[in-house]
């Protein structure tokens, strides 16, 4: 398997892209929440600072997607063809406790 997207031993060797696609995501997300925490410092009003948070969620939504998406494509897909059926397993329990 490439390298780049080895999923050995509990750890996922990303490539630069990727990883610079998944840090950019999370300092967008760190930056509506210190929105939010400004939003309470200055007294925002209840709805707006409700909006936001939805906004939030669903950004975080939108990267735990990206990261299942490139999860199962490289990770589990190359377990399964080494004969690793266990990973289907892992998989769903890993979907129960993020779906909940």
């Amino acid at each position: 398997m490439n390298e780049k997207t080895c999923c050995c031993e509990r750890t996922k060797s990303r490539s630069e892209q990727e990883k610079k696609d998944l840090m950019n995501r999370l300092r967008r997300i760190e930056g509506q929440v210190r929105g939010l925490q400004n939003m309470l410092e200055n007294d925002a009003y209840c709805t707006d600072v409700l909006i936001q948070v939805s906004a939030v969620n669903s950004a975080l939504n939108s990267f735990s997607r990206t990261l299942l998406s490139s999860h199962m494509k490289s990770c589990v897909a190359e377990d399964l063809r080494n004969g690793k059926e266990e990973t289907i397993d892992e998989l769903v329990d890993t979907l129960q406790k993020v779906m909940k």
